[in-house]
């Protein structure tokens, strides 16, 4: 925004370091608004990734926050001692509390919301990593875990367990540090950990905060952890820290925007008052994504995304295998790549298929520019994950002309309606069962196809997604909302020269 305030975009291990979803739609987001500038401040592992992404002009900076490896040197040098300590002590004690026990709510008064604010102040100074990991603090946390009564005491934590959980909170807790410009409209992509730098700067800047949810976050780390390694203590702990932190986020929001109704539904059970909340679906520009055209001549499955666990892959060839008894001929194409950390889930994915003999009909097609291409590549287009936000590969596909069969998980539902098949999540043979009847039918095939591109461009379009984030921002910046005129398509093409043309125009705002 020339005028007033800017945008921070706060993301969490996607945009501009990860190709695809979410990072799909941020870059859409930065390039349909060139007339906004974007402040972007991505949380990543080691803060060595790459960029991606080519930024365009109105992203202004971009930071990487490491949330692994040594704590900055500032943090290092920095202690607390005598009464500062003795009062970080009390607010740690509380914050602990909030976690392990939330119905206590600890000692004193505003429990986890106080106790954040405190520890935002302690590491914007530099105070906050050394005092964690203080011998004191690890006393305190297993005097904590310990107490009669709850289960992490009947658990019989170690001292192992106590330094395991703080090395693990310290790092999730560094984005506290983190300050956004004043002027700026804060933007959590995420829930979590991209909410951290955004409380604090609402708390103690005043600076207006956005929360955007794709996926559900918590959702996702309750599935993650429960093959983690950890024990029991430390997981709960953490989970405690990522459920209070997103009850938090949703209680502070200025505005909240679920990318569906799924969403809208979890958010109001997590404490976010209604009135905050607005559905803005993701979109995709239909003359990106225009009809496939032809099928192939031989009936294949097309699946497209990023080689990961919570995309289930497993339950894929394994309805692939059931499909295969009934058509020899059936081939699966899976075109995405394999995020760095996915390498040992590839492997293990390769491993079943030959197990299952389907080697012989599995292209492993790897990351693709033509995104569009892949999907015309299949008869029907499938998703098997477990957790989903509103996917982009299936809207799409639906763009393309395509039917579907999605698991029935986030806003799929919402996103097919009629125009595809929806199953139960990690039921292969369901899947099978559904794929099956698609593929013997021709004509219906063809039909949900033409159905599906329809519903995206009368609902699931590139610009109307846009322009409802375009009036939020203006919303929170107190500026004037301007006026929707329904046939401006100025959105629809973000592709050069018209995109520079546009953005060289001068301001909107």
């Amino acid at each position: 925004m020339s005028h007033g305030r800017h945008v921070t975009m706060l993301t969490e291990g996607t945009y501009p370091h990860v190709h695809g979803g979410v990072s799909t739609w941020c870059d859409q987001l930065v390039r349909g608004m060139p007339e906004v500038d974007f402040n972007v401040i991505a949380l990543t592992g080691s803060g060595r990734e790459p960029v991606t992404w080519e930024l365009p002009r109105n992203v202004y900076r971009h930071t990487a926050v490491p949330l692994w490896g040594p704590p900055p040197p500032k943090a290092r040098r920095t202690t607390l001692r005598g009464k500062a300590h003795r009062r970080f002590t009390e607010v740690y004690e509380t914050f602990l509390l909030s976690l392990i026990d939330p119905g206590h709510g600890g000692p004193g008064h505003g429990g986890f919301s106080e106790a954040l604010a405190e520890l935002a102040r302690l590491a914007r100074a530099g105070k906050l990593a050394p005092a964690l990991r203080s011998e004191p603090v690890l006393r305190l946390l297993m005097k904590v875990w310990t107490r009669p009564g709850l289960t992490t005491a009947a658990a019989e934590p170690t001292v192992h367990d106590a330094l395991t959980a703080t090395d693990l909170l310290e790092h999730a807790l560094r984005p506290l540090s983190v300050r956004i410009p004043p002027d700026s409209v804060a933007h959590a992509v995420s829930s979590g950990l991209a909410t951290l730098p955004a409380l604090a700067a609402k708390r103690l800047d005043g600076v207006p905060f956005l929360l955007t949810e794709h996926g559900i976050y918590l959702r996702e780390r309750y599935l993650g952890y429960r093959t983690a390694a950890q024990r029991w203590p430390v997981k709960a702990l953490m989970l405690g820290f990522y459920r209070e932190l997103n009850s938090e986020g949703y209680r502070q929001a200025d505005l909240i925007t679920p990318c569906n109704q799924y969403n809208r539904r979890w958010e109001e059970r997590g404490g976010a008052d209604s009135e905050r909340i607005r559905t803005v679906y993701n979109g995709v520009d239909p003359h990106l994504f225009p009809e496939a055209g032809p099928e192939p001549e031989v009936p294949t499955l097309s699946w497209c995304g990023r080689i990961d666990p919570i995309k289930d892959l497993e339950t894929l060839l394994r309805a692939y295998a059931f499909m295969r008894v009934e058509l020899p001929a059936l081939r699966l194409r899976l075109f995405g790549p394999v995020p760095a950390g996915c390498e040992e889930y590839k492997l293990r994915l390769e491993k079943l298929a030959a197990e299952l003999g389907l080697a012989d009909g599995i292209t492993w097609e790897g990351p693709t520019s033509e995104v569009a291409r892949a999907y015309a590549a299949g008869s029907v287009v499938m998703l098997s994950s477990i957790s989903e936000g509103f996917p982009f590969s299936i809207i799409e596909a639906m763009s393309c002309g395509r039917t579907t069969v999605s698991t029935d998980v986030g806003g799929v539902r919402e996103a097919v309606a009629d125009t595809g098949l929806v199953v139960p999540p990690r039921e292969p043979e369901t899947m099978a069962r559904a794929t099956l009847a698609l593929l013997r039918d021709d004509e219906r095939r063809v039909e949900l196809g033409r159905m599906a591109r329809k519903r995206v461009v009368e609902k699931f379009t590139l610009h109307q997604s846009v322009d409802g984030f375009r009036h939020i921002y203006r919303e929170l910046s107190g500026q004037p909302v301007l006026p929707v005129h329904p046939g401006d398509q100025w959105t629809q093409r973000l592709a050069d020269p018209w995109y520079r043309e546009l953005a060289a125009d001068g301001s909107l705002w």
